[in-house]
């Protein structure tokens, strides 16, 4: 496993070590099981997380991993979800039953090294290739207004039919979140927190704190949690931010805020739930060191 450039050198300017759990790309077959409670193989502790997401249709909480996606509750073993064990390093939510990602295909799968964009409209059963098979490498995927936004070989990069693509800006980043407008995207750098009020064409100055992961689910309540494991809110579009408190585990792995009171975090020792706004958690899952 090979740490990512950018994270890499996000965290050495900003004076912050985050653990290779979030800041490694991994190298590099549909699924086909009904039931993820009956899907073969399920550790009893998850690692690797790269992506969280609830699905509008069954409100699962669904973890994208380095060796496939499970879902989880609180109390019960990971369930793997289909018979994939592809590494989704990309990975998001985007209707229901519907989810895109990117990432790798498992050793001895028929996935290339670099699987493009994939889409899965049986909440991750099975996989479709959309795109890009065998060229990109999305790391972060964001979606507003039926436009998919992602980030992929240091550059922003947006399409609106998940086949054809437009490339905008290149920066070094970490993660990227549009506004459920549409109008307004962010990536966490190593300045701080980066504007874009272009669709990610440009991008203004950092904006002095910095956030590892940002998740944007209402125009009034952006999340954001620093590589420290500390959850931050921005009621303006994160201009400015105040702490309701750090997430059990410290540092942080993957971010997903559903709503402005329902919050998904991984970090070292776990994937935990807030349904009051980051308050309080919940652990769903440990996490294997």
């Amino acid at each position: 496993m090979t740490p990512r450039p950018t994270a890499r050198t996000l965290l050495a300017l900003a004076g912050a070590s985050i653990a290779s759990l979030i800041l490694t790309a991994c190298s590099g077959g549909p699924s086909g099981t009904d039931d993820p409670s009956e899907a073969p193989g399920a550790p009893e502790a998850l690692s690797h997380v790269h992506g969280l997401g609830v699905n509008p249709a069954d409100h699962r909480v669904y973890v994208a991993t380095h060796d496939g996606l499970y879902t989880v509750a609180e109390g019960e073993k990971p369930k793997l979800v289909g018979d994939s064990r592809d590494d989704f390093m990309g990975f998001a939510v985007t209707g229901e039953n519907t989810f895109v990602a990117g990432g790798h295909g498992a050793p001895g799968s028929d996935r290339p090294g670099n699987v493009g964009l994939i889409e899965s409209k049986d909440a991750g059963r099975t996989w479709t290739s959309r795109s890009l098979s065998g060229e990109a490498d999305f790391h972060s995927l964001d979606s507003a207004k039926g436009t998919l936004y992602g980030y992929e070989g240091g550059r922003i990069r947006v399409s609106e039919d998940l086949q054809n693509w437009d490339d905008r800006a290149t920066l070094e980043a970490l993660d990227i979140a549009v506004s459920p407008t549409g109008d307004t995207l962010l990536a966490t750098t190593a300045e701080g927190v980066v504007t874009s009020t272009d669709g990610g064409r440009t991008f203004g100055r950092g904006s002095g704190q910095v956030q590892a992961l940002v998740s944007w689910p209402s125009e009034s309540a952006l999340f954001g949690i620093d590589p420290s494991g500390k959850l931050s809110s921005s009621a303006d579009g994160g201009k400015t931010w105040k702490e309701p408190t750090t997430v059990p585990g410290g540092q942080p792995q993957a971010l997903t805020a559903v709503n402005a009171d329902h919050i998904l975090a991984a970090t070292m020792t776990g994937v935990y739930e807030s349904r009051d706004g980051g308050r309080t958690f919940t652990e769903l899952a440990p996490l294997a060191s």
